[in-house]
């Protein structure tokens, strides 16, 4: 699943991109700001595989956005989506540090592809997967527990729980996400590699269990949005 940060201030624009990339080419995540300062809030609070911008906003623009956000992720691929059209607007664009320059207006499969050529171009640097490979170093902490997903392994002071694979699958997910809602769909996709009713059981097996396995810290829930999705939460 590709998650891109969308910061686009044309509300219909942004909708109709964020419908088209998750709905009818499918395969991503899309997350929307609507100017430059937003978008850095947003890039704080969790990873993303790619930034598709906006130049003109109000606030703060899309080469002053990106400008800032090259100082600390070097290889986060961008792509500015545009209406300044001359030849100094892209030559501009480009040395505030986009990798592309898209003139509207386009489609949004022309949009696709200039996200997987710039992808490509840039293999193993995007943020998600630097975000995963340390936590996978690190673990997560869960209130009083640490889980450690390299070795399927939750730890609390009571003792060690062993996961399985599609345990420590789901956990991971929501720890990747903690306070916020996963999406049901996508867990079953991740997990399962199809959503339909038996897996979607088979997930409220796991969430019960993992409920057991984190009791001991009763700051720790696992809270389900029926037919939406799931959060983990911690109380403070």
């Amino acid at each position: 699943m590709t998650r891109v940060l969308l910061v686009e201030d044309d509300k219909n624009l942004s909708f109709i991109l964020k419908s088209s990339l998750e709905q009818m080419i499918g395969g991503y995540r899309v997350m929307v700001a609507q100017n430059g300062r937003e978008g850095l809030v947003l890039l704080d609070q969790e990873p993303f595989d790619v930034i598709v911008s906006d130049v003109e906003m109000p606030v703060m623009d899309g080469m002053t956005m990106v400008k800032h956000i090259r100082l600390h992720h070097p290889d986060l691929a961008i792509v500015f989506i545009t209406g300044l059209t001359t030849a100094r607007d892209v030559i501009n664009g480009y040395q505030s540090g986009a990798d592309f320059y898209i003139k509207k207006p386009f489609l949004p499969e022309e949009l696709h592809a200039h996200i997987q050529a710039v992808l490509k171009m840039k293999p193993g640097a995007s943020a998600s997967k630097a975000l995963e490979e340390k936590c996978e170093e690190d673990g997560y902490d869960i209130g009083d527990y640490r889980f450690l997903p390299s070795q399927n392994l939750l730890v609390h002071a009571s003792g060690r729980q062993p996961l399985t694979p599609k345990e420590a699958k789901i956990l991971e997910m929501l720890c990747r996400a903690k306070g916020r809602i996963v999406n049901r769909d996508d867990m079953l996709m991740a997990v399962w590699g199809t959503a339909d009713f038996y897996t979607s059981r088979s997930l409220d097996v796991f969430v019960t269990k993992l409920r057991k396995y984190l009791s001991e810290d009763s700051r720790i829930s696992l809270k389900a949005l029926k037919g939406v999705g799931i959060c983990l939460e911690e109380k403070e």
